[in-house]
């Protein structure tokens, strides 16, 4: 079989994307990665497809307009739809800070019978300022950084993700089990 895995059990693995959307330091990446090591050591084939590593990579040249966001998010969208449908849980931690353009990619994933859930990881902007993972809070505040997301820039927060996850408060571990626990009840690993 070449669009899924087959597992040691002999049932196929279908694969899905699960895209984590959120503010900057909302703990998307950190989620993504500790999820991805759970199911890998169940014996999942995962691949987390980072945001950073994909702007330096995949959409290099691009900057942060509207335009170019979209952009980024289609390209990402694509290369994951793609891991998906060859039986991959490709989980991806990118801002996708537009409605639109996170429609666009169910959309695609939808089109070509391939899984995708959304998850919103809730994280209030006074929080990911705190955690300021990469300095771009203290930038913003300082003036040497503007389109800012979710604080001079927009974020569209999802209406109806398939989870929200509210991590003030919570593990990492607690956040990963959660979106584990999705992928259980919708039958994409046990």
């Amino acid at each position: 079989m070449e669009a899924a895995e087959i597992t040691t059990a002999g049932t196929v693995a279908e694969g899905a994307t699960v895209w984590l959307t959120g503010l900057p330091s909302a703990g998307k990446t950190t989620i993504a990665h500790a999820l991805a090591e759970r199911l890998r050591a169940g014996g999942r084939r995962v691949e987390v497809l980072d945001g950073d590593e994909i702007r330096e990579f995949l959409s290099a040249g691009l900057g942060f307009t509207r335009a170019d966001r979209h952009t980024n998010v289609q390209r990402i969208g694509f290369v994951a739809e793609l891991l998906a449908s060859h039986g991959v849980l490709a989980l991806v931690p990118v801002i996708a800070p537009y409605a639109d353009s996170r429609a666009a990619v169910r959309a695609r994933h939808r089109a070509n019978g391939t899984g995708y859930l959304e998850v919103h990881v809730a994280t209030p902007v006074d929080v990911c300022a705190v955690r300021d993972v990469k300095g771009l809070y203290a930038k913003q505040a300082a003036g040497e950084l503007t389109g800012l997301t979710g604080v001079d820039d927009p974020y569209e927060v999802p209406q109806d993700p398939d989870l929200r996850i509210e991590t003030e408060g919570h593990t990492v571990a607690e956040s990963a089990a959660a979106v584990h626990a999705l992928l259980v009840e919708r039958g994409l690993t046990t």
